[in-house]
């Protein structure tokens, strides 16, 4: 898989995408990150990538020339599967929708800044929105970084327990069961008998109890949709 993320800030991605899953994901090949500085294809002297809006209002503009020659040099290089545009007005992003793009081959993000992108690359290019949740951040760098993390996790041979992810919150809808480890005995409080006692069976219907427990405390809407989907 490659990701293409687009961004005026493109330090703020440096960590998040150089180091852990993201990065021994990249160091076995298994994935390819690649950030793009908008400065760079800005025809400006000054490299700006920003205007005042038009009618009037506070605050700047990613303006439509560095985005546009940036997604149609990469698109000339590549068919991209979706072209995302993470921004507070879309739809919040899903486990669900993780695990569709982590199916895809080539994605490209196109990371907000100031009020925003021009009005016209959403129109033109964008194929998805995507939000992490109804606030604002200063832009769409760490929202990026975020679904490049979920999507990335996903791939055959990034984690090195797979069967981990599968039992991983939202996975099947419900919230996780709770997680013990040695020692079995800490202060006072044991880990639950069933966890040691080694019953496969009674294990797993201990954890799916844990679950619709856990999640009808937590998260009764997700519940809800649980039993909707599901009938359980």
């Amino acid at each position: 898989m490659r990701i293409d993320i687009l961004t005026c800030v493109p330090a703020l991605l440096a960590g998040p995408l150089s180091a852990s899953i993201l990065g021994r994901a990249q160091a076995k090949g298994l994935a390819e990150l690649h950030v793009h500085n908008l400065h760079d294809y800005s025809p400006d002297k000054h490299r700006r990538v920003d205007d005042y809006p038009f009618g009037g209002g506070g605050g700047m503009v990613m303006t439509v020339g560095p985005l546009a020659a940036c997604i149609r040099k990469l698109q000339a290089e590549r068919t991209y599967d979706e072209i995302i545009f993470m921004t507070p007005d879309a739809p919040v992003f899903a486990q669900t929708d993780a695990n569709a793009l982590s199916l895809k081959q080539h994605l490209m993000i196109i990371c907000g800044h100031y009020k925003g992108i021009d009005e016209r690359i959403r129109e033109q290019f964008v194929t998805r929105e995507i939000s992490i949740g109804d606030y604002v951040l200063t832009g769409g760098e760490l929202p990026a970084a975020i679904v490049a993390d979920a999507v990335v996790r996903l791939l055959p041979g990034v984690l090195t327990d797979e069967v981990s992810a599968l039992t991983d919150s939202h996975m099947d809808g419900l919230l996780s069961a709770p997680v013990y480890t040695r020692p079995a005995e800490w202060e006072g409080h044991s880990v639950p008998d069933v966890l040691l006692s080694g019953h496969e069976a009674r294990i797993h219907a201990w954890r799916h109890e844990q679950q619709l427990a856990r999640t009808s405390e937590r998260r009764p809407d997700l519940l809800a949709k649980f039993k909707a989907d599901s009938q359980d």
